[in-house]
């Protein structure tokens, strides 16, 4: 298996309403048979009714809300733009769940669920520089194994 990751798509119980908060952050969607797809860099993401997205992976909702035990991540180029990214967030409807702060790696981030409780962070880290199309890569920690 090739390490790529081409969609992230987000169960959610409102598609208009999830457009328009992703729409007031600046993506922009194109909705096709009730699906809406924003790219994002080389990848998507996508928001689907809650119930279609769990019915087509063969599993059971237990419904909406709590944490999901992963967030989202958005790399950014400055601390004034994790602020930035935070702010429209908020503005938009997002509850911001960790206000922006140092963080213990010598950067800068918060994180906020958007509508459905989608968790994203947003950093700003000196370790993982950005190419000029903000594709981040992994840099070489020297790691083994």
């Amino acid at each position: 298996m090739e390490q790529r990751i081409s969609l992230v798509t987000l169960g959610v119980a409102d598609l208009p309403r999830a457009r328009a908060f992703y729409e007031r952050l600046g993506w922009r969607g194109q909705e096709v048979e009730q699906t809406v797809f924003f790219q994002a860099g080389g990848s998507a993401l996508v928001l689907w009714d809650r119930a279609e997205l769990a019915a087509d992976a063969g599993v059971d909702d237990p419904g909406g809300g709590g944490f999901g035990g992963m967030t989202l991540a958005q790399n950014v180029r400055s601390r004034a733009e994790v602020d930035e990214v935070m702010a429209a967030a908020a503005a938009a409807g997002a509850k911001v769940t960790q206000p922006a702060r140092e963080t213990f790696y010598g950067g800068y981030a918060g994180c906020f669920a958007d509508l459905d409780g989608h968790v994203w962070e947003i950093a700003w880290n000196p370790g993982f520089p950005l190419a000029p199309d903000g594709t981040l890569t992994v840099p070489d920690f020297g790691a083994t194994g």
